[in-house]
């Protein structure tokens, strides 16, 4: 049987990965000219480390405690998590660069499979993929190309596009410095994020709300945070402008399905969420367990359309809590998160980080 891949970022190489293991023939197409990712770094939680377990990769660094919590901009905890309750409850959180996940999965692959530097066109639900080289064809089209996704374009031209959260996202990597574990802090309309990486470089985010294309360059950030507690501002004087990647926050509305004929979407192509919970790669490498052990693409849309479109409900439901503006509004968010108990906060994260494959 022979698959193509559409994609390859962790979702496509997951996929491709999970599919060789059993006994599929599989060609990963890739636009860009390598298999590569650059400039951030990825919060792999319990239930992503179980969808690596299930394609046969078990971590050997980036294994970490959970998140510290959520702090207010002053530096006062909103949440604070208790860190051996959630382990006993889901397991092992990870971080590691983004790039370190791609080398794991493209070495689970022969490298006949990987094929950079392909542009696909069209995707056709009787398994033809028009590209700039010619056509292929294949029993099995995995469309893993993102938000902007040619795959889903070609099989559901119907479809809603990706509509924008209402605010933009800074990532970028910060020297090797010490900080206290995982912590995300929110303020009046903006929040930052940091964690360590396995090397001692910091992975940082910002979430600003914001119009749609605004943009803001690191001068920028330095300035809306300059106020905040420590580290954030020691992290942002200490980044490279050069390493700071800015996007725009988008949603992909839902899908009635996820397949059609000999084609499924799978990650961002199928169900892309906003970063407030963290599981954009999670919900991919999920999907890419789910594919490859489906025994029908109708199997593979019931379970994973109803799941991944509620993770995308969540998502967003966080986003619209954590980018309050109104000082009232903060203010009243900011005490009923205090005064929620650190079992019930533990309790909430059942419907994302309870999986196995």
């Amino acid at each position: 049987m022979k698959a193509i891949i559409v994609g390859g970022g962790i979702g496509g190489l997951a996929a491709a990965a999970g599919l060789h293991r059993k006994g599929w023939q599989v060609a990963v197409l890739e636009r860009a000219a390598a298999f590569t990712e650059v400039g951030a770094g990825l919060s792999l939680q319990p239930n992503a480390v179980h969808a690596l377990t299930a394609l046969g990769i078990r971590l050997t660094e980036g294994l970490t405690d959970p998140p510290q919590g959520i702090r207010t901009s002053g530096g006062n905890w909103l949440i604070r998590n208790d860190g051996a309750l959630l382990s006993r409850r889901y397991g092992r959180w990870a971080m590691v660069h983004r790039a370190t996940m791609i080398d794991l999965l493209r070495a689970e692959l022969p490298s006949s499979s990987l094929r950079p530097g392909v542009a696909v066109r069209a995707v056709h639900p009787d398994g033809r993929v028009e590209h700039d080289g010619g056509v292929l064809t294949a029993d099995l089209v995995v469309g893993a190309d993102g938000v902007r996704s040619v795959t889903r374009a070609s099989i559901f031209p119907e479809a809603a596009p990706p509509r924008y959260a209402g605010y933009a996202t800074w990532r970028m990597i910060a020297p090797p410095q010490p900080v206290d574990g995982s912590v995300e802090t929110w303020g009046g309309g903006a929040r930052f994020g940091y964690a360590p990486l396995p090397d001692g470089r910091v992975y940082c985010y910002a979430m600003i709300k914001a119009a749609e294309g605004s943009g803001g360059d690191l001068g920028y950030l330095r300035r809306i945070y300059a106020s905040w507690h420590e580290p954030i501002p020691s992290l942002l004087a200490s980044v490279d402008p050069a390493g700071v990647l800015y996007h725009d926050t988008y949603e992909l509305p839902d899908l009635p399905s996820y397949v059609a004929g000999k084609v499924a979407l799978l990650g961002d192509a199928a169900h892309a969420m906003t970063p407030n919970l963290g599981q954009g790669a999670c919900q991919a490498l999920e999907d890419a367990v789910v594919l490859a052990g489906s025994a029908d693409l109708a199997a593979y849309d019931r379970l994973r359309r109803p799941r991944t479109q509620d993770v995308v409900r969540r998502s967003r439901q966080i986003g619209d809590l954590a980018h309050m503006s109104s000082a009232p509004l903060t203010a009243a968010r900011n005490l009923g998160l205090r005064l929620l108990p650190t079992f019930t906060v533990a309790r909430q994260m059942d419907p994302v980080l309870r999986w196995a494959p």
